[in-house]
């Protein structure tokens, strides 16, 4: 009795993940810049989705997308610089900031939505929403036993790739990383 293994079985969760991760990324970019938006840099659009989707603190994202605080200090200068973001002073604490989005950055933001919502509907459409809802359900199941075994640290709740919809996603930390 032979088995017929699709080309995936033999691919590592790793793998398939980074492949996924970049499907996203690739769509995301692609739509940034068919608005005038080719210079968020990378991240940036995990940052933006997530900021536009739950609206969680700067902070947060940040750990959730797992950088330095150099890093994540020069990530978000670069999107003040580009016009994405708005820092100001908490009215209500002087001693902190506050991050929102620009008119460019809420821009941006649907743009980076809207490409993650196609890159779904593509894949519904190829598998259909069973599977699409099992496959959520098999990543929240790795991110929740990997946030057990980090004390919590582990993956966003945003878009993924980097595009907000979890890790990499865009939309947050999930999403979405590019």
């Amino acid at each position: 009795m032979t088995v017929d293994l699709e080309w995936f079985d033999e691919v590592g969760f790793p793998a398939l993940l980074r492949a996924a991760r970049t499907a996203y990324g690739s769509a995301i970019r692609t739509a940034l810049a068919e608005v005038g938006c080719d210079d968020v840099p990378r991240n940036g659009s995990y940052v933006i989705g997530a900021i536009a989707r739950t609206g969680a603190p700067l902070g947060q994202i940040i750990r959730e997308l797992g950088v330095s605080k150099q890093a994540a200090g020069q990530l978000v200068d670069t999107l003040v610089a580009r016009g994405y973001l708005d820092r100001s002073v908490d009215p209500a604490d002087r001693r902190r900031l506050t991050i929102t989005l620009t008119e460019r950055g809420q821009a941006a933001a649907e743009v980076i939505r809207a490409a993650v919502d196609q890159v779904d509907a593509g894949l519904v459409g190829r598998v259909g929403p069973e599977y699409v809802a099992h496959a959520r359900a098999t990543l929240a199941a790795l991110i929740e036993g990997s946030r057990g075994a980090d004390h919590g640290h582990g993956a966003g709740s945003g878009h993924g790739d980097d595009h907000g919809h979890g890790p990499d996603s865009g939309h947050g930390p999930a999403g979405h990383h590019d």
